[in-house]
C-alpha cells in the first residue's frame, strides 16, 4: 500500500511540474553601431634593427652572467 501511494505521489508531482507554463519574455533591444575608423599619423621616423635570428634581444638579456654563476671548487 505504501509503495502504491509513493508512486502515485511521485507521478502527481511530476505531472504538476510539467503542467506549469513558463513565461518567456521576448524583448528585443535594437542596437545601432556606427562604423568609424580613427587614423592617427605619426611624424616620427624611427630606425628599426633587423636581427638575423628571432628573439635575439630576449636571448641576449637572458644570457647574462654574474660572479656567483662561476663554478666553485669544493
Amino acid at each position: 500500500m505504501k509503495t502504491i501511494l509513493t508512486i502515485t505521489f511521485v507521478l502527481f508531482i511530476g505531472m504538476a511540474a510539467q503542467a506549469q507554463e513558463a513565461k518567456i519574455d521576448t524583448n528585443i533591444a535594437e542596437v545601432e553601431m556606427a562604423d568609424t575608423k580613427e587614423v592617427k599619423l605619426e611624424s616620427k621616423t624611427e630606425v628599426a634593427r633587423l636581427y638575423k635570428f628571432k628573439n635575439s634581444r630576449v636571448k641576449k638579456a637572458l644570457a647574462f652572467t654574474t660572479k656567483r654563476n662561476k663554478a666553485k671548487m669544493a
